[in-house]
């Protein structure tokens, strides 16, 4: 989601800063979203009224989210700190956030013991939306 949305906007922020603070507002915002299209599904099921803990364990559980986002945001700001400029930083954040995918995709199925189909089916998903993720940048740009 980070590197999706790095691609869309890359070039549009004068500032590594904004740049910066805009992909991780909206990482942060895709978050609790998906905490709460959770919740929200569940209490449409069960008739229950939003409660905070719950709205609280749901974004605990939903956390992996946060997590993943935090992969190419810190390399955007390790290309920051290193003195690239703000379109390499930016493409960096992205390639990262893309290999990233593949990789967990990757390691997701070693570690569930995958036949060699069910390896090649993890790799091509990853890859797939990692090529989705160049592709949006390619069109946008």
């Amino acid at each position: 989601m980070t590197s999706a949305l790095l691609a869309a906007e890359s070039g549009l922020h004068e500032t590594y800063l904004a740049t910066f603070a805009s992909a991780a507002l909206g990482a942060v915002l895709y978050w609790v979203a998906h905490a709460y299209a959770d919740v929200l599904g569940r209490r449409l099921h069960s008739r229950r009224r939003l409660t905070p803990g719950e709205l609280g364990r749901s974004l605990l559980h939903e956390s992996a989210v946060a997590r993943g986002a935090a992969i190419p945001l810190v390399a955007l700001l390790i290309a920051a700190a290193t003195g690239a400029g703000q379109e390499t930083g930016v493409t960096v954040a992205i390639w990262t956030g893309v290999a990233s995918i593949v990789v967990l995709e990757m390691i997701a199925g070693l570690r569930s013991d995958a036949s060699r189909g069910g390896l090649l089916l993890e790799a091509c998903v990853g890859i797939g939306m990692g090529l989705g993720v160049i592709a949006l940048k390619a069109i946008v740009h």
